[in-house]
């Protein structure tokens, strides 16, 4: 793992494998870099690929739960991409994705940005986490229940099937999850305090591509569109049969959309004479 240094000290881990243009990965909540361990390869043969640790998990200096502040994760993404230097291409998931969107507007490093379902309340000013499951993991991390905590999140928020939730916890990546539990209390709470105002994006013309599963939960499919309709330079694909975590259920499926996205060249999405962006081209799902 090679690392930085954080704005506030913090050491921000990295793995980092292949060769080809900068790509960072950067994972969501109760994950840690290990996620992308299927596409790692594939991703390798283009690209030179940047797996980040968040705070708080991996290689990653520890965070503070009283402190904690979620601008301070965007700022973490902000600085590996200049520490890298650009162009660097940039693909966020979830908590991760919405990091990603945030540092985009803190460096001008960007080369591309793929954001898979950035957890934003929508409407502004709501939450994604149901009624009483914040105060309910709380409780369980509280008592020392952090596969409770665990298992909450993954039942009650990402609205995993439980096939899938049986599956991730037969991996070894598990226990660093359950260890990480913390973490998640305090994203959660995070994510349920941010206002996202679509005015601040307006001005991004970063290329992007928002990846959405056919089969993801109403309230991350709002968000992505949210964010879709916000962005002036992006396109919206969906990914058939799939629901949050693509990179596990059908990796394949994950990369046709993402490596043509960043090799081939943007053609931009062109305005009117009245200057207004013209309407955005969604990718529909393929059979």
């Amino acid at each position: 793992m090679e690392s930085i240094l954080a704005a506030d000290g913090t050491r921000i881990a990295y793995h980092r494998s292949g060769d080809g243009p900068p790509l960072v990965l950067v994972h969501g909540t109760a994950d840690d870099h290990t996620l992308w361990a299927p596409l790692l390869t594939p991703l390798g043969e283009r690209f030179t690929v940047y797996a980040l640790d968040r705070r708080g998990r991996g290689g990653s200096g520890a965070t503070n739960a009283a402190t904690y502040a979620i601008e301070r994760e965007f700022g973490d993404v902000a600085a590996v991409v200049e520490a890298i230097g650009g162009p660097v291409h940039l693909l966020g998931h979830s908590y991760g994705a919405l990091c990603a969107l945030e540092s985009a507007l803190r460096t001008d490093d960007l080369g591309k940005l793929v954001l898979y379902e950035p957890p934003i309340p929508i409407p502004p000013g709501s939450a994604i986490s149901p009624p009483g499951t914040l105060e309910k993991m709380e409780s369980l991390l509280e008592a020392g229940n952090r596969e409770g905590v665990l298992l909450t999140f993954a039942r009650e928020l990402a609205q995993l099937p439980e096939e899938e939730i049986i599956a991730l916890r037969s991996m070894p990546e598990w226990q660093a999850s359950v260890d990480a539990a913390p973490t998640i209390v305090h994203e959660v709470r995070a994510v349920d305090g941010y206002v996202f105002d679509p005015a601040r994006f307006g001005s991004l013309t970063t290329p992007t591509l928002l990846l959405l599963g056919g089969e993801s939960p109403p309230f991350l499919k709002a968000a992505t569109e949210a964010v879709a309709a916000a962005l002036p330079q992006c396109r919206l694909a969906v990914l058939p049969g799939q629901g949050h975590r693509a990179m596990e259920t059908d990796p394949a499926r994950l990369l046709e959309e993402v490596v043509p996205f960043l090799t081939e060249e943007w053609a931009g999405i062109g305005a009117d004479a009245g200057g207004v962006a013209a309407p955005m081209p969604a990718v529909m799902p393929r059979s």
